[in-house]
């Protein structure tokens, strides 16, 4: 067998290791690689459920990714768990974050969620301003007054404050978003992953996190019950 043969057969099966190594961590996560602890847990909103919080942007490219697997596992999971998102303000990037408030402050944010993603990161349109977000919002059949009187009202600007807020807390100034935090103190995020076990691009860290996710949420409930 030549020189170049026994090289090419030698990485071949490194790669292949590295692989089942990689899918062996995701079934049984751990702590400091696939998810981390906050130092500080943080109260949740839901008792006898699990909640799960994701910590998101509009703006973001991973966020868009991301979104419609986590839909689908949010969809799957029912009951078992309480969802829901916070927009993140990272730099004063406000109309984006105030759209997102006024379309939940409205009951229009699942009818319109992935709508806004397509129109940012597929259909490149050009949003940036207050004055953009009501102009798409009114393309997707919303009244503008409405819309400009509920964005305006104490209730958004009070969500808004809040999400920024709990940033710092939640831990996701340092680590960004997407981030998503299980019973209030476990964190893992697709990024955590695709640092993991490169060269995963950002949809294979995506469906990769899941599982991650899956033992997140049975930990929590076994240690619920735990403490009963």
């Amino acid at each position: 067998m030549s020189l170049m043969k026994k090289i090419a057969i030698a990485i071949c099966v490194a790669a292949s290791a590295f692989c089942c190594n990689a899918f062996a961590s995701i079934t049984n996560p751990e702590s400091g690689k696939e998810y981390r602890v906050l130092a500080q847990p943080q109260p949740t909103e839901t008792p006898g459920k699990i909640e799960v919080i994701e910590f998101f942007a509009y703006w973001c490219p991973h966020c868009n990714v991301l979104d419609p697997i986590l839909a689908d596992w949010v969809n799957k999971k029912g009951a078992a768990i309480s969802f829901r998102r916070v927009h993140i303000d990272f730099n004063n990037q406000q109309p984006p974050q105030r759209l997102f408030y006024t379309l939940e402050a409205m009951g229009k944010e699942e009818a319109l969620h992935a709508k806004i993603f397509k129109a940012i990161h597929v259909e490149h349109k050009f949003l940036r301003t207050d004055d953009d977000m009501l102009h798409l919002v009114t393309d997707y059949g919303l009244d503008p007054k409405q819309y400009l009187e509920t964005s305006r009202s104490f209730a958004v600007t009070a969500k808004m404050a809040r999400a920024k807020n709990m940033q710092a807390p939640y831990g996701v100034n340092e680590v960004g978003v997407p981030t998503i935090i299980v019973d209030g103190r476990y964190m893992t995020s697709p990024g955590f992953i695709r640092d993991l076990y490169p060269p995963m691009d950002d949809l294979e860290g995506s469906r990769n996190m899941i599982p991650v996710l899956d033992y997140l949420v049975q930990k929590a409930q076994k240690e619920h019950v735990a403490k009963k």
